[in-house]
């Protein structure tokens, strides 16, 4: 099964709200009520999540987790899978996750200051967020994590008055539930029948010719014929895949942002050496750990029997360690007040990440997919990061001016809308 392509954070949420629905909207959150750690950290992950995501958009679905499947692996194309994957695979999707945690505990906080309902806020705030997620996966981009999000995020609802120590107890277990499941699944493979190691080798890990025509074929056909076979792989996304590793994942990774919001990390108010252990645990365990992995799973020739289930392991591990030596390295930036500025375009992308992720969704469908360009199948990997640098530019260009005359991006202005079943003000007052 693919993993699930990386994706954006809780910035879907705008900041955290001050009103109900039965009382009129309070003011939108100011800029000095922001968190604006949270914001640069966001922005990051957004811009970094297409590095990853632009190999489900413009390749068959086996070549996101087997550079083997499909297209060319050797010289620079090798060193941008390579890298992509050391730096980026799995590792902004867990930056989102925590963060949509810690934005739980943050909007949990503000309404109980305020005296506002908080449990059924949230409900409705993940109910549209599951209508968005479904209408995204089945209708433009099977790789969606917004269903995930949905209903990760109504479950950890529940624990977000639990201590950090609580909430790192429960999480890393979590967390650990879906690895326990692959490496059980790989080391159970022997006693699989032939004909069921046969097909999921042939539809999943290493797809033959005529399959991988049908796939590109599949996506270069106008868009109503693309439905059937993006909604079919939304689905398994959606349930089977949801199921053994998604929920187990995505609820640790959120239950592990509560903690690390509680414990005043993800806002930067720790001090520089706090952060700077974050940043060596990346160095000197997370990196080599995936770096390993990699050799590993070449020396094993990406063979689907260890690759698939074994050898992603060390990736799947270290993983929120690297994401976490992001964010001391983004800390430490923030601290600094020359280096600081620097930061400047990120805020904005993060305070628009789910408009962003749409976009993304919107830009790259219509560059690979039969409604548009029909490049599917075509590019290179260096050509993707291509496109992944050129997207990336507009978006800041974007956020910065769109957020110089709105309160919100977009989606989130829908969202926040939709929540309170009351438009919400858009324009800034001049």
């Amino acid at each position: 099964m693919p993993k699930q392509p990386e994706a954006a954070s809780d910035r879907p949420v705008d900041a955290p709200i001050n009103n109900s629905l039965a009382a009129p909207p309070a003011p939108p959150t100011g800029k000095a009520e922001r968190v604006v750690s949270l914001d640069v950290v966001r922005g990051f992950a957004t811009l970094g999540i297409l590095i990853m995501n632009i190999q489900f958009f413009s390749m068959i679905s086996s070549a996101y987790f087997n550079p083997t499947a499909y297209g060319d692996l050797s010289n620079s194309n090798h060193w941008v899978w390579y890298l992509s994957h050391l730096f980026a695979d799995m590792k902004f999707m867990s930056i989102f996750s925590m963060l949509f945690g810690a934005g739980i505990v943050l909007m949990s906080n503000r309404r109980s200051t305020l005296a506002l309902p908080v449990t059924r806020f949230h409900f409705r705030r993940m109910g549209w967020l599951l209508i968005l997620g479904l209408l995204h996966a089945h209708l433009l981009w099977s790789g969606d994590i917004l269903v995930s999000y949905a209903l990760c995020g109504s479950a950890v609802f529940w624990f977000r008055n639990c201590s950090p120590r609580l909430l790192w107890t429960i999480g890393v277990s979590c967390f650990a539930i879906a690895s326990l499941i692959s490496i059980m699944t790989g080391l159970s493979m022997p006693l699989w029948p032939p004909e069921d190691i046969l097909q999921l080798r042939q539809e999943t890990w290493q797809p033959q010719a005529d399959t991988i025509k049908q796939e590109i074929a599949a996506y270069q056909q106008p868009y109503l014929q693309q439905l059937p076979t993006r909604s079919e792989q939304a689905f398994l996304m959606e349930t089977f895949l949801f199921v053994f590793s998604t929920v187990w994942r995505c609820s640790g990774l959120m239950l592990i942002g509560m903690a690390l919001y509680k414990q005043c990390i993800l806002t930067g108010e720790r001090s520089g050496a706090v952060y700077a252990v974050l940043i060596a645990i990346a160095v000197f365990i997370g990196i080599p750990a995936t770096m390993y992995g990699i050799h590993q799973n070449f020396e094993a020739d990406w063979k689907m029997s260890y690759s698939f289930f074994l050898g992603d392991q060390f990736n799947y591990w270290s993983s929120p360690l690297i994401s976490l030596g992001y964010v001391g390295g983004i800390m430490l930036v923030l601290k600094s007040p020359m280096l600081a500025k620097t930061t400047w375009p990120l805020a904005p992308v993060g305070q628009m990440a789910l408009s962003n992720y749409l976009v993304q969704t919107l830009i790259c469908t219509f560059l690979f997919y039969g409604h548009g360009f029909a490049q599917f199948g075509n590019f290179s990997r260096v050509e993707q990061l291509i496109t992944v640098l050129a997207v990336s530019l507009v978006q800041i260009a974007f956020s910065c001016i769109w957020l110089k005359y709105f309160r919100f991006g977009p989606l989130e202005w829908l969202w926040r809308s939709l929540t309170y079943w009351h438009r919400q003000p858009l324009r800034l007052q001049t």
